[in-house]
């Protein structure tokens, strides 16, 4: 999979806060009395929900003063002037964050909570641990230099019409007074990074430079020509401006000094996070009723499953192919044949985006048609070429607002195919061939991403919405994907396409081989050789889609597991509620209840949907 989702909020490693535990009052937990009468029971069972609503407002409001890239990311814009340093100080200033709110949470009286209280409780202590992990254990913030970008949080405040222009300018210009330090902080946070990590820091923050060199101006002289900023306010913030690119034009020369120099030594930290971490990381961060090489496992049986239903179906399909000639003996080379043949029907290069803007209204009324998921036409989906400072890692995501901005726009975006040589652009579109697109725009927006996103911002519980888990998010995408095959999406006059039924199966096999990818690069120490010779033999994938997906697998580590994890057991739950449910089982209603819960793990989710089919 080259896809994935933009909006998750990220640990606390990525930004600080000084001074952070001045902010708010600490609410009491109310105390229960050991005996009292029914009514003052009826009453204090009302209070304890009612006092944990009242902590997570608490927390929001600490966590969006911790964190304002988070806050800005979710449609909070109260601290969005302020950019912290990433000094040890504030990491201290984290740590004491996380560990006093651990505290505060426990004294909560869990077993009073409502389910969906329990959920969300778990959903935050999980948070607040996996982040002080992170601080303490993974110290990603000594060796990913990649963390550190400040491009995304101004194109927020540019893009989204929260409020007036001139309001967010002044915002804006806050900031970059702050943008010097931010950098001058983050080099010296920096020991012997990953040569991995190192590079995709220098790539992407030299696409950052687009946001001072012509986002910002651009928005500056719009003001300017609309009469809404005097001269001196506006000459002030082209100068902070211009400071805060020199200061990032400094950070990449650092960044590549220090290249230079490891790479002379033969020094850097490997890429690699071993298996310790990984097991920890997928604990954290997939929450799936699987550990890490329990899912390595399932994922094996599973392509296995797959080549043989691959098989069978091009067998269907080589007589209309090649005629009266011999298929070749061994299976996988069979269906590599068939799978190249049916290849070359994509589109070209320059109608590459045209074809996915195309097929958005195509996928929203199949969905509405076979009545799979309610619609929103208020929130339409905006397909854009990814913004510099966000590629080098997939090659299409969503960038979806936050629950906290109801009228935010959701950006479906699309890599260009310009870095490629005519040779490259070929051979991605052949991976991204006629059918291949298809699914993955269903991936990505409908009934993928962009719709599931637009549920989970409506759920009642802002934990689930706004603490969204990444193997739900992704997983929900992949089973999107099986649903729309299911419902019918891609037949022919009625009947099951054998070409689409393949390369979604060659799809899905995407799918799977990322966690085995991930698993054997991290845990097992798979080499480049292995790993393309998995993504191009077993999984079908061409020359550059292997080798951009062998780069994604350095530099990140679990994320790749998510997809495979998520979708299996959406799949799981659903035909466990078929067979409970019988005849009164409905696949919207099953659709609809799953993401009225927010973002939750699959297991969460899976537990309150139990619970309320024992209250029906």
């Amino acid at each position: 999979m080259t896809t994935h989702t933009t909006r998750r909020l990220p640990m606390l490693t990525r930004c600080a806060l000084a001074s952070l535990l001045t902010l708010g009052a600490w609410l009491p937990v109310p105390a229960l009395a050991a005996a009292a009468p029914p009514a003052a029971k009826l009453q204090q069972t009302r209070q304890v929900p009612a006092a944990f609503d009242a902590e997570v407002d608490a927390f929001l409001k600490a966590y969006w003063a911790l964190l304002p890239e988070a806050a800005v990311a979710a449609g909070e814009y109260a601290a969005a002037a302020r950019l912290p340093a990433p000094t040890a100080a504030n990491r201290q200033a984290q740590l004491r964050f996380s560990e006093a709110w651990l505290q505060r949470l426990a004294r909560l009286d869990r077993a009073r909570l409502t389910p969906a209280q329990q959920g969300d409780l778990a959903l935050l202590q999980n948070h607040l641990r996996g982040s002080i992990w992170s601080l303490r254990e993974f110290r990603s913030w000594q060796w990913d230099p990649s963390e550190y970008n400040v491009a995304g949080a101004f194109g927020e405040l540019l893009n989204k019409d929260f409020a007036p222009l001139p309001r967010r300018l002044a915002l804006i210009e806050r900031r970059l007074q702050q943008v010097p330090a931010y950098y001058r902080a983050a080099l010296a946070q920096l020991q012997e990074p990953s040569p991995e990590h190192l590079r995709l820091a220098i790539q992407q923050s030299e696409g950052a430079l687009a946001t001072f060199a012509t986002e910002i101006p651009q928005a500056l002289q719009q003001a300017q020509q609309q009469a809404q900023l005097p001269a001196a306010a506006a000459q002030r913030l082209a100068r902070h401006n211009a400071a805060a690119e020199r200061a990032l034009q400094a950070y990449i020369a650092a960044l590549k000094a220090l290249d230079a120099r490891q790479t002379a030594a033969g020094t850097g930290r490997s890429f690699r996070i071993g298996q310790a971490a990984f097991e920890a990381k997928f604990g954290y961060d997939i929450q799936a009723g699987v550990d890490a090489r329990g899912l390595y496992e399932r994922a094996l049986q599973h392509k296995e499953a797959l080549h043989q239903r691959m098989s069978e179906l091009s067998d269907r399909l080589w007589p209309g192919l090649f005629g009266d000639a011999a298929k070749p003996a061994e299976r996988l080379d069979k269906i590599a044949r068939v799978i190249e043949k049916l290849s070359a029907n994509h589109v070209s290069p320059a109608g590459y985006v045209d074809e996915i803007k195309a097929q958005i209204p195509a996928l929203a009324k199949f969905v509405e048609q076979h009545d799979l998921l309610a619609l929103d036409p208020t929130r339409p989906l905006q397909v854009r070429e990814t913004p510099a400072y966000m590629r080098g890692v997939a090659g299409a995501s969503i960038s979806a607002p936050g629950p906290l901005d109801p009228q935010g726009a959701t950006y479906y975006n699309v890599d260009p195919l310009d870095k490629y040589t005519p040779a490259e652009a070929e051979s991605y579109l052949r991976e991204y061939n006629h059918w291949v697109l298809q699914i993955l725009s269903i991936h990505e927006a409908i009934p993928g991403h962009y719709l599931q996103l637009l549920h989970a911002n409506k759920s009642p519980s802002k934990v689930k919405a706004l603490f969204g888990n990444g193997a739900m998010v992704e997983g929900w995408a992949v089973y999107g994907e099986r649903m729309m095959m299911e419902a019918g999406w891609g037949d022919m006059d009625g009947q099951p396409s054998p070409e689409m039924w393949l390369m979604y199966s060659k799809w899905n096999l995407r799918t799977v081989c990322n966690a085995i990818l991930d698993y054997r690069t991290h845990v097992l120490g798979q080499g480049q050789a292995e790993a393309e010779a998995l993504l191009e033999r077993e999984a079908f994938q061409s020359k550059t889609e292997a080798s951009e997906k062998w780069h994604r697998a350095q530099v990140t580590a679990v994320q790749l597991s998510s997809y495979f994890a998520g979708y299996s057991e959406i799949m799981a739950l659903r035909e466990q509620l078929k067979a409970q449910r019988g005849a009164a089982f409905s696949l919207k209603d099953f659709h609809t209840e799953f993401l009225s819960h927010g973002s939750a793990p699959v297991k969460m989710v899976s537990e309150l949907m139990q619970q309320q089919g024992k209250r029906r």
